[in-house]
């Protein structure tokens, strides 16, 4: 017990020599050294005793958690603000959340209502977020529907874990945009927290603006439709978006709302940015509007670095546009070449789509679209030449965004059934990212946890991956610079308070 004392005092230490080490301290080039190797030594003895009687497990949390995170850059706001957090907002906006489903009424058990003239009508099955905390059952109940908490512990009528997982976000939607720069500073204060210096975040969908005409157009076309088709289409609707006052009205004061988000966010410690997006489960002409105004607005505010797509890339709609999708990325990315462009793609497994499903997502977002990195790519195994597509990537450096935890509760790859240990035999980049940290009850921490317990990365594979999350953020060359910069002290830091962590271990 003693020897379990002095090393949690010493790790306590450690990791307040870490915030502590004044920015301007130098260490000398061979006290460096000593510090990466003893880092190095350390880290692959708690990883080589994972597979012990006796793993190390709790130390390797510790250490992950001390570990400098670089960037978290596959990362969605709504789904990484806790279910506490909002219920808090909850009760400070007045509004309820439904104890039962009313299907005459179209009321969603487990669902935040907002609006007053609703909250009035149902007050006794709308309970207050007060009035949930006095009920132990029904909070844990919203805690569960609202994240993945308790799914594989209780036996009872549940969806399938990829379902559970995307009707969380319809729950808490009527609360989730609310607060958003209340919000942006808890995820500000939980990244430092852990270590992590900047935040690439998908905050907000890019707005739609309709035009029955040129919509119809676009709502005919399918993925197999002759491309000068597809085109033209396209480019009548982009005329008009480009022209017309109220689409460009849209986006400027869409850029506005993101301006306002990221107000007094940024500090010399921890950087902002956002990624804007579109749903690929929405009408072909609600997505090709709503991705001009992404590119658009990406293209006007420094803020806003990236345009994305998301939603269940398994959805009917999703699958039958999804090479129409690429194509309008592609049209769009000729009209604005600066707009960066990360992916979902690959979030899929065999049996959960018919294969032919399974051939083609990751090479059209990269071969067509045009993706710099690629999020989730858990395919990649059933891709059509799937051994030219990783050259290919290893090529053209796309990185890709690793989520353990979404995978592994999603679609039940985890272990060596990941490819992640293939793209890194490949030399491909990746990065390691949290995707919905709240709704999967997790952090960045526990991804890296995962990431080095399970797959057992030497500490330069570990120490490369941080990097990567900087050297393909979507960042200009100058903030890449200054990012990078701020990672090597991070970095000194951290392998100084390793370096008394394994001395300490030494000497019990």
């Amino acid at each position: 017990m003693k020897k379990v004392l002095v090393a949690i005092c010493l790790s306590s230490l450690a990791l307040n020599s870490i915030g502590a080490m004044s920015s301007e301290e130098k260490i000398s080039p061979s006290k460096l050294k000593q510090n990466l190797n003893a880092t190095n030594q350390y880290y692959t003895q708690l990883i080589k005793s994972t597979n012990s009687p006796q793993p190390r497990l709790a130390e390797l949390t510790m250490l992950m958690t001390m570990l400098p995170k670089g960037g978290d850059i596959h990362h969605h706001y709504s789904g990484s603000v806790y279910a506490e957090t909002y219920l808090d907002w909850v009760g400070q906006h007045g509004f309820c959340i439904y104890r039962e489903s009313d299907v005459t009424n179209k009321l969603d058990k487990f669902k935040v209502e907002s609006r007053p003239a609703q909250i009035a009508a149902f007050a006794n099955t709308c309970l207050s977020a007060e009035a949930i905390r006095k009920d132990a059952n029904f909070y844990r109940e919203l805690i569960s529907a609202w994240s993945v908490q308790d799914y594989e512990h209780q036996v009872h009528p549940q969806p399938a874990p990829d379902q559970h997982f995307f009707n969380t976000f319809g729950y808490f939607s009527g609360i989730s945009k609310y607060s958003t720069n209340l919000g942006l500073k808890t995820l500000k204060q939980q990244a430092k927290a852990e270590n992590l210096q900047y935040l690439e975040t998908m905050l907000k969908s890019a707005p739609v603006t309709d035009h029955p005409e040129f919509a119809s157009k676009i709502d005919r076309l399918h993925s197999q439709s002759n491309l000068s088709e597809m085109q033209n289409a396209f480019a009548q609707y982009a005329d008009f978006l480009a022209q017309d006052p109220a689409a460009q009205s849209k986006i400027n004061e869409f850029v506005k709302e993101l301006t306002a988000d990221a107000a007094d966010i940024d500090d010399a410690e921890f950087t902002l940015r956002f990624q804007t997006y579109v749903s690929r489960n929405s009408a072909p002409s609600k997505v090709f509007s709503g991705l001009f105004a992404a590119f658009a607005a990406s293209q006007s505010n420094p803020l806003i670095v990236g345009v994305n797509i998301v939603g269940p890339e398994h959805g009917v709609v999703a699958l039958r546009d999804y090479t129409l999708h690429m194509q309008m990325f592609a049209f769009l990315k000729q009209r604005f070449p600066q707009v960066r462009l990360a992916m979902h793609a690959g979030e899929l497994k065999l049996g959960l789509v018919a294969p032919e499903h399974l051939q083609h997502h990751i090479r059209g977002a990269v071969q067509i679209a045009g993706a710099e990195r690629i999020g989730h790519g858990v395919d990649i195994m059933h891709e059509h030449q799937a051994d030219q597509l990783l050259a290919e990537l290893k090529r053209r450096k796309v990185a890709v965004e690793i989520n353990l935890s979404s995978n592994a509760f999603i679609l039940g790859l985890q272990q060596q059934a990941h490819p992640v240990t293939m793209y890194l035999r490949h030399q491909v980049p990746i990065v390691i990212s949290s995707d919905d940290a709240a709704v999967s009850r997790n952090n960045l921490s526990h991804e890296y946890f995962l990431f080095t317990s399970r797959y057992q990365p030497s500490y330069a594979v570990l120490k490369k991956t941080v990097y990567n999350s900087i050297h393909y953020a979507f960042l200009n060359p100058a903030e890449k610079t200054q990012q990078l910069r701020q990672l090597d002290q991070r970095f000194s830091q951290f392998e100084a308070a390793a370096a008394k962590l394994a001395a300490s271990a030494k000497a019990q």
